[in-house]
């Protein structure tokens, strides 16, 4: 119903094209794309059977592909020229042809599908090869034109519409529905890949964990809550650690602690993260021990320095470079190593720091910003020192923060999601792209043999279709 309405009110929009009419239609544009993924979505973890578009009488129907697209032809034809029954020769009668479209990159291309139906002269045994398992039946789209769409959406940024409208000028028809029905399917498939990543970051001794706000279409009302997608992060390489990086979402449709706490059941280990009282509870059960981040310490004094230009902010953020430059040294250095520069250089920095911060405060305003800062600096570093101690840690949370970049530029681009089934599926593309790119890999490219293989893949085999897998 949802669906329905945005649809009639971007044809509104479209029939009056004037004024500030071109900002709303976008806006619509990005609400039937996000709602469209979310029902793509959900259709298929429910295997719903494909609408065949009665009820939906204005749903695009799937189109010849243009004559001017370059082909591919490759014939798929019964092992051998004998009858499996009765030895007799097989004679052609004639073929199955199936297209499918793919792009590889720079370039669409269609794949010519031949499969010969054969009979034999013997029995008239009727004889033909399967056509192969693909990811997707809906619009025959190749293995990596899904990943050229997941791609371009979640590492690109690019809307759907948009996608739609770049495809067009190449002479493809491929209507955003159609590109969010391939999105939400994908994901879906590739979800227990996500799942297998989610199980690696979990069994790292420290992870770094940040949440950042998604705008979530409220069904029926015209309106968006503020959801959440989390961040959770392995990454051993400052320390020459074995384990492969990897980035794990997750979406939860708000902020109550309650979800990270579902997300990291059973973790027992350190978790660098921002002050967010509701990692509180994770704490106090002693599972996961808490290790606070420097640069948010840092951020509030910047802040400061900036706007008032203070010498106590400006001499703070001096001292923290310091133990920056101590962490310079450090990177790459096995833990013994890590521990014991820490504790002849950046301890007594740390020290200091803390003592000199303590004798500003009573000579400050205790409403001034920078009294706010050096307050919150001394609740926060006593929760740093573990790194002193622990050559598997880190003195931030930027992994964590560096995870959450590519979230926050494709969230000026498509601004929301449709629903929690939209959301899910935004945190798996998110997972799997951008663990890819943690460990140098292209993800179109590891998307596409990704797409390819999953279908008739052993799900108990699924850790070798992990990026850090893929040659």
């Amino acid at each position: 119903m949802l669906i329905e309405k945005l649809r009639h009110q971007l044809a509104g929009h479209r029939a009056h094209r004037f004024g500030p009419s071109g900002e709303s239609a976008e806006q619509l544009q990005l609400a039937l794309e996000a709602s469209e993924v979310a029902v793509a979505a959900i259709m298929d973890r429910l295997r719903l059977p494909e609408d065949d578009g009665a009820a939906e009488p204005d749903r695009p129907r799937r189109r010849p592909i243009p004559d001017h697209i370059p082909r591919m032809t490759v014939e798929i034809a019964p092992g051998g020229d004998a009858c499996a029954g009765c030895g007799g020769r097989l004679r052609r009668l004639g073929e199955d042809v199936t297209e499918e479209l793919e792009y590889v990159p720079g370039r669409f291309i269609v794949n010519r599908i031949v499969r010969p139906r054969l009979t034999c002269s013997g029995c008239d045994r009727f004889v033909q090869a399967p056509l192969p398992s693909r990811p997707i039946e809906r619009g025959r789209p190749g293995p990596g034109l899904l990943a050229h769409v997941l791609v371009s959406k979640y590492a690109d940024h690019l809307p759907l519409y948009r996608q739609s409208q770049i495809i067009e000028r190449e002479g493809i028809d491929l209507d955003r529905s159609t590109l969010a029905d391939w999105v939400g399917r994908s994901t879906n498939l590739l979800e227990p890949l996500a799942d297998a990543i989610g199980r690696h970051v979990l069994a790292a001794q420290a992870l770094f964990a940040d949440d950042t706000p998604v705008q979530m279409l409220v069904p029926g009302t015209g309106r968006t809550d503020t959801a959440r997608l989390w961040a959770y992060v392995r990454d051993e390489r400052p320390w020459a650690g074995p384990a492969p990086p990897a980035a794990w979402y997750r979406f939860s449709p708000d902020r109550r602690s309650e979800h990270p706490q579902r997300h990291l059941a059973g973790y027992r280990g350190w978790m660098h993260a921002d002050a967010y009282a509701g990692f509180g509870e994770l704490y106090r059960s002693g599972a996961i021990r808490e290790v606070a981040c420097l640069a948010h310490v840092r951020r509030k004094f910047v802040d400061v320095h900036r706007s008032q230009g203070s010498a106590i902010a400006e001499e703070t953020i001096a001292r923290i470079a310091r133990l920056y430059a101590v962490e310079t040294a450090a990177r790459g250095l096995p833990p013994e190593e890590r521990v014991c520069l820490r504790q002849a250089e950046a301890r007594p920095v740390l020290d200091d720091l803390e003592a000199w911060l303590a004798a500003q405060l009573p000579s400050l305003s205790g409403k001034s910003p920078l009294a706010g800062a050096i307050r919150h600096a001394l609740v926060r570093l006593p929760r740093l020192r573990p790194y002193l101690d622990h050559g598997v840690l880190e003195i931030d949370n930027n992994p964590a923060e560096r995870a959450m970049r590519g979230v926050a530029l494709g969230r000026k681009n498509y601004l929301f999601v449709g629903s929690q089934a939209g959301g899910r599926a935004a945190a798996i593309a998110y997972t799997l792209i951008e663990t890819a790119k943690l460990n140098g890999v292209d993800p179109q490219a590891w998307l596409a043999n990704t797409l390819a293989r999953i279908p008739d893949h052993k799900i108990t085999r699924i850790d070798e279709l992990l990026p850090w897998n893929h040659r």
